[in-house]
């Protein structure tokens, strides 16, 4: 479900969920659980990269569909914790976006320090308006502190999904790398920031560069979680979750 290696002292963590990595709740708690570990290990950087052709895809929707209410609400916390998790990791943490990086995919990419993205095979994006369901609280404030408050409204609002060229001049990702360069530039990347900044002061500027958005979540989450929660559970009853699969990935 997910490799992971050491490569002169960083942490490369490998997703490798099925054809695509997307995520379902095993997944989320597996990528929970690494990043727990990784804030008490030794390495003093993280590499997060996908296996195949996808970073990750997304959230696995047929199978939110398929589990009803009763996996939803095992699924959305699950799904605010991984990204979390990563977010607030208290050491450089670099994205290497070898494909695909779609809505969830795409979440869990921004919420690194820096992304890297393979120059040709892949898009990158967030679709969930076009699925027809919200963003929870984590996930909204992650792409707002990623992009900046106009560049997330825009993502969000139209669901575009970008080819690298564009996903680089949007801001979606901060340096494109041919494929078969892109983990070794990702990992020298990681360990650049390791070794030119002191820890405790890299890890004292990540904790007040995101001291806003865990203001606002602390805030925020008590009310607009179960709203989210919701309206999740609704689009699976409606069958607006099942006609959205059908029309793109049927079965």
């Amino acid at each position: 479900m997910i490799e992971r290696t050491d490569v002169d002292g960083v942490a490369v963590v490998r997703l490798a969920h099925g054809k695509v990595n997307a995520l379902d709740v095993e997944l989320l708690r597996e990528i929970t659980a690494v990043f727990t570990d990784l804030a008490g290990s030794a390495h003093p950087a993280v590499v997060l990269t996908g296996a195949g052709r996808s970073f990750s895809a997304g959230v696995d929707l047929w199978r939110a569909n398929d589990g009803g209410a009763g996996y939803v609400d095992e699924f959305l916390p699950a799904l605010s914790d991984a990204f979390l998790a990563v977010f607030t990791l208290d050491k450089p943490v670099v994205a290497a976006v070898n494909g695909h990086a779609i809505a969830g995919g795409a979440i869990l990419a921004w919420a690194t320090d820096l992304r890297l993205m393979a120059d040709s095979g892949g898009r990158i994006g967030v679709t969930e308006l076009l699925v027809g369901m919200p963003f929870p609280p984590a996930a909204l404030e992650i792409v707002r502190f990623a992009l900046g408050e106009l560049a997330a409204r825009d993502a969000v609002l139209t669901g575009r999904t970008l080819e690298p060229p564009e996903a680089l001049a949007a801001g979606f990702v901060d340096e494109l790398v041919p494929g078969e360069e892109l983990l070794a530039t990702a990992i020298a990347a990681a360990r650049r920031l390791a070794t030119t900044v002191p820890a405790d002061t890299f890890r004292l500027t990540k904790e007040q560069l995101r001291l806003p958005v865990h203001e606002r979540l602390a805030r925020h989450r008590p009310v607009y979680d179960a709203r989210v929660r919701d309206l999740w559970v609704a689009g699976v009853e409606d069958g607006r979750l099942r006609r959205y699969m059908q029309g793109i990935a049927p079965r």
